[in-house]
């Protein structure tokens, strides 16, 4: 026998000042077909449901969910059971937009068997298998239309529990909420948290790697720190309290538009990547589209990205402006797992730049 123990984590979730889920129980199989009804199953079971606020498991706080003991073997599917809102629990999976009031998240009936996630996990006898389950709220909460609903599509990576990760710290005026630090690979968030009320920020757990530090918020410039390295069984302190990241003001622009998708509810996001001088690609801004419209919209600075590339206590960090790419993105839209090609946009101070996406 092998344990499996389980615990959970999120990322910062775009406008909302809590977004709520009711974990009801967590199952594996070793088999990816396997139906809900099939047996072979191990389950975590949380007795009772455990409701979680998703924002509060944020600079490398977790949720525990619990372990149990299964037989070692390779396990290629992972579902994560969620409560449903009913007369008992009508808010058990809510959400509470910044100033208004707490609406009920509605959960797609597919999702009543369990979040399905294929994995490929090998539990060694004697051993334990430690994962997190990496909840990203910013795109798994919808808005459908202007009824104030609100749809549930979780987006849950599962990684293991490193040790490993990234901590800094940035101006206490970033500490309110808006303000986003993550690492990222060839464009991609591996791991992103909104500072603490301190200013200072964890990301953990990463795995060992080079990452870009990237540092977004309203009005204002993007702060990156390119090659980061984050040892094995370490946290990579980027800078420290005495020197902490200011940003500087930047007007915004606003990338907006339409996707169009064949079958509603509307379901994709739009991501805003911008290409530095030096080849890295870094993700600036992103949004999902309304489940019932499919609009979308992003605020996006106008001044050029302050960048600096790594280097190790006790050593300096250089920012300069990579004045060449200033308001250049380029948007990729998702859905279904389908990506279109990137389409370059230009913003500039208080303009709106449109473009439509058609998913057949």
């Amino acid at each position: 026998m092998g344990t499996l123990r389980v615990a959970l984590t999120d990322a910062p979730a775009c406008g909302y000042e809590a977004v709520n889920v009711t974990v009801q129980k967590l199952r594996v199989h070793q088999s990816a077909s396997a139906s809900e009804a099939d047996p072979g199953w191990s389950e975590i079971v949380l007795t009772p449901a455990q409701r979680i606020d998703l924002l509060t498991l944020q600079n490398g706080v977790l949720a525990e969910l619990g372990q149990t003991p299964l037989p070692a073997g390779k396990y290629t599917q992972l579902r994560l059971v969620l409560g449903a809102n009913d007369s008992a629990a009508p808010l058990a999976n809510s959400v509470l937009p910044t100033g208004g009031v707490e609406r009920a998240l509605d959960t797609p009936s597919a999702q009543q068997s369990g979040l399905k996630m294929n994995v490929d996990l090998d539990v060694g006898a004697n051993q334990m298998l430690d994962l997190v389950l990496d909840f990203n709220a910013c795109k798994s909460v919808v808005k459908a239309g202007n009824s104030g609903k609100y749809l549930l599509k979780p987006v849950v990576s599962v990684v293991p529990r490193f040790v490993s990760g990234a901590a800094g710290v940035v101006d206490t005026s970033l500490a309110n909420g808006s303000t986003m630090v993550s690492l990222q690979q060839s464009g991609l968030i591996v791991k992103a948290t909104a500072p603490s009320s301190t200013g200072s920020f964890l990301l953990q757990p990463v795995s060992p790697g080079t990452y870009d530090l990237v540092i977004t918020a309203p009005g204002q410039a993007t702060l990156v720190v390119t090659d980061v390295v984050v040892a094995s069984g370490l946290v990579t302190p980027v800078n420290s309290a005495t020197t902490p990241f200011p940003l500087t003001p930047s007007d915004s622009g606003t990338a907006d538009g339409t996707i169009t998708t064949a079958t509603l509810p509307v379901d994709a996001t739009v991501d805003a990547h911008q290409t530095l001088s030096g080849g890295h690609s870094i993700v600036v801004g992103g949004a999902v589209a309304d489940a019932t419209t499919g609009d979308y919209g992003i605020a996006l600075p106008v001044a050029a990205p302050v960048v600096a590339s790594y280097v190790a206590a006790p050593g300096t960090l250089g920012f300069a402006a990579d004045a060449a790419v200033a308001g250049k993105y380029n948007l990729y839209a998702t859905s279904a797992g389908v990506t279109k090609p990137p389409v370059a946009i230009t913003v500039t101070g208080g303009a709106t730049v449109t473009t439509h996406f058609i998913f057949p």
